[in-house]
């Protein structure tokens, strides 16, 4: 059997090798991206937009991508006046972006009020969920447990499949208002065969997604400055246009007329992927080795050699990726992680980690620059350099980064979701075949 296995492997890596010419004389936009780096336009969108870059035409006629500082908007309004009014306002604002997202349209007082008491009536999952959650085996794999009592939620819903925009509505409003409780509970769960519902935490509907989620993750209730670091976190990370790997998978299924928890699954499924949603948990990882080979933390030239090796693929996981560095959009700046710098250093003053923080800052100052020199790209930080960092500070267990990313993108992905189906159109793209030409089948006793 293991050779047959072995075959099969061996012919598949054969067949479905790519010809570079193949792609170059056809103009195959791989990964649906330009040569010049930038994203090909397959739909229209009126949720998230990125901004990294600007094209301009040159006297020749030739147009080329010039870097400007980054920009995210959600549905045309500046994410960063988003977080700057919650924050002056001394309030939580996660909920508003939700709302924001799902309608286009930023919510009166009272709208919001009573889009928050409806989300809180919705933190509850049903007791034979939680069961599922607590009777699974404890394997610590976060972002399959959460794909998997996700795609059971339909077995809760008395119209699971229906494509009217009013169940799909209520459907994703009811997924985004237990995705918190759900990864909570996932967490629990996978340390102990032991844990019984008496003792998780029941969600409080008078608190904020950001507070709700760090005590039942926790067990006590979070301080507030922590909670509203978390409420900015989920912020940012709620939407990012429809172009991003997760969110165009969800759109995809979505428009095959797929229902709510499966288009939901789909985005879950993609987000897992290490080139996507894992990227803060491989930035952890690559810190973890700077601070073992790195001896002296506050000596610049000591760690430019470490990253330089790390770029050469003689040191690390030798991939020759520097993680967190770089953007597939942005370039002179991610907004995002603009703020996080700033901010992720009062978290590290709570938590006794403002060494660390300091070679964060360091290896941040260092890395684009030496980016820019061996490949001549402009490249920033991105908001997964800091994020990692920022829930260690709080006390978040590394498993639960990818899954916090979903927690905060599901708002992005309903959003999406809505509005795929309100255009009604299947995506269908088309794809080159890479043979040259017809073969002629062989009888079975011939081969």
């Amino acid at each position: 059997m293991d050779s047959v296995l072995k075959k099969v492997e061996q012919l598949a890596l054969q067949h479905d090798k790519i010809d570079p010419k193949i792609v170059r004389a056809r103009n195959i936009k791989l990964g649906l991206r330009n040569e010049d780096g930038s994203g090909v336009f397959v739909g229209i969108t009126s949720k998230g937009q990125v901004i990294g870059y600007e094209k301009v035409t040159s006297g020749d006629g030739i147009e080329k991508l010039n870097p400007t500082p980054g920009k995210l908007y959600y549905c045309g309004y500046d994410v960063e006046d988003i977080v700057a009014a919650k924050e002056a306002e001394k309030r939580f604002g996660f909920e508003e972006t939700i709302f924001l997202l799902l309608t286009g349209v930023l919510p009166s007082r009272e709208d919001l009020k009573g889009f928050a008491r409806e989300l809180g009536k919705r933190f509850y999952l049903p007791e034979a969920a939680t069961k599922m959650i607590l009777n699974r085996p404890p394997k610590n794999d976060q972002m399959g447990s959460l794909h998997t009592i996700v795609s059971a939620m339909h077995l809760f819903d008395k119209n699971p499949n229906s494509t009217d925009i009013n169940d799909i509505v209520r459907q994703c409003i009811d997924l985004i208002a237990k995705f918190p409780t759900i990864i909570a509970y996932n967490y629990h769960a996978s340390l102990s065969e032991k844990i019984t519902l008496k003792d998780l935490i029941i969600p409080d509907p008078e608190l904020s997604i950001a507070e709700n989620f760090l005590w039942m993750l926790l067990k006590r209730k979070p301080e507030n400055l922590m909670a509203q670091f978390f409420d900015t976190m989920l912020i940012f990370h709620a939407e990012h246009g429809g172009g991003n790997n997760s969110t165009f998978s969800t759109r995809c299924v979505s428009s095959s007329g797929a229902n709510t928890y499966m288009a939901i699954c789909a985005g879950i499924a993609s987000l897992s992927g290490p080139l996507h949603g894992g990227a803060n948990e491989a930035v952890s990882r690559m810190m973890s080795d700077i601070k073992k080979k790195v001896k002296d933390w506050d000596d610049e030239d000591e760690i430019k050699a470490y990253l330089t090796l790390l770029l050469e693929k003689k040191a690390g996981d030798k991939s020759g990726k520097l993680y967190g560095i770089g953007h597939a959009v942005y370039t002179v700046s991610d907004p995002r992680a603009v703020f996080l710098e700033k901010r992720a250093g009062e978290l590290a003053k709570l938590a006794g980690l403002e060494k660390e923080f300091m070679l964060y800052k360091r290896v941040a100052k260092i890395a684009p620059r030496l980016v820019k020199e061996a490949k001549g790209k402009v490249v920033c930080i991105n908001v997964d350099f800091y994020s990692g960092f920022a829930y260690k500070c709080m006390g978040i267990p590394k498993e639960l980064f990818t899954p916090i990313f979903a927690m905060a993108r599901v708002a992005g992905w309903s959003a999406h979701r809505i509005e795929e189906v309100i255009q009604g159109k299947i995506i269908r793209p088309s794809y080159v075949s890479s043979l040259k030409g017809r073969k002629q089948y062989v009888p079975i006793h011939k081969r």
